[in-house]
Parts: structure tokens; C-alpha cells; sequence
């Protein structure tokens, strides 16, 4: 298990909309809180739904950068890993 705040590298590049979303939540659920993880995604379409994911499953995204061939995302698991009701 790698230690809490080490960052991991995951690679989405070359995935279409909505899979790198998918895959990185489904990573995210796999780690332990505290966590960090760098996406590398090449889908236009990331730098939108990234954030959102984040948002909505309670990691914090701790940088969000464009580079050559995509965007480069740092997120921090959080303790909460399941959508918020829309109507609590």
C-alpha cells in the first residue's frame, strides 16, 4: 500500500469522455485518504470533468494544469466517496 500524501501516476491518456472520470474515481476508491494522485488525460473534455468528480466525491484537487498533450491533475483523496444527494 503506498504511504498516505506520496503521489501516484495514473495515465487516462489517449481515453475518451467520460471514461477518464470514471477510471479516476474508480482509482480514487481504491486509496486510502490522504492520498495523492496525478491524472495525465489528453480528453478536452477532463479539464471539465475532473473538477466536477472531485467536487461531487470530496477529494480535494490540489492543481489543475495543461500541458502539451492534455491536462495534469493533482487530487487528494478525500473521506467522502460517494455522490451528495442532489435533494438532502
Amino acid at each position: 500500500m503506498a504511504t498516505p500524501g506520496a503521489q501516484i501516476v495514473y495515465d487516462l491518456k489517449g481515453l475518451k469522455c467520460p471514461l477518464p472520470a470514471i477510471k479516476a474515481r474508480k482509482k480514487l476508491a481504491t486509496l486510502p485518504s490522504g492520498q495523492e494522485l496525478v491524472l495525465e488525460t489528453t480528453d478536452p473534455l477532463a479539464g471539465i470533468d475532473i473538477p466536477h468528480m472531485c467536487h461531487e466525491q470530496g477529494h480535494v484537487l490540489l492543481a489543475s494544469e495543461r500541458t502539451a498533450s492534455g491536462h495534469r491533475f493533482v487530487i487528494r483523496r478525500g473521506e467522502i466517496t460517494r455522490p451528495k444527494e442532489a435533494f438532502s
